[in-house]
């Protein structure tokens, strides 16, 4: 599912519009980023929790030419499913 097919989804879901849905998909995409920005650790009920991780410098290599090089470090978000998310699954 990609993001127009689940603003439709949640459009005949709800009842909103389809410019209602996009606004309200935005708004939450937009606060769970600020809070990973600010460090913060996003945790939904049943879902799971998004947070972020430093990853540390490491030597890598160019694929092409063997040759090494150095990669820097990083924050990158992570998810951790909640076990009913799990369990749903299954």
């Amino acid at each position: 599912m990609n993001k127009s097919e689940l603003v439709e989804h949640i459009a005949d879901q709800s009842g909103l519009s389809k410019a209602g849905a996009t606004r309200a998909i935005s708004v939450i995409l937009n606060s769970i980023t600020k809070s990973l920005k600010k460090g913060e650790p996003v945790s939904i009920a049943g879902f799971g929790t998004f947070a972020v991780r430093k990853r540390t410098p490491r030597m890598g290599r160019n694929p092409r030419t063997g040759e090494p090089v150095q990669i820097t470090s990083a924050k990158v978000p992570i998810f951790k499913s909640a076990s009913a998310l799990k369990n749903n699954l299954n």
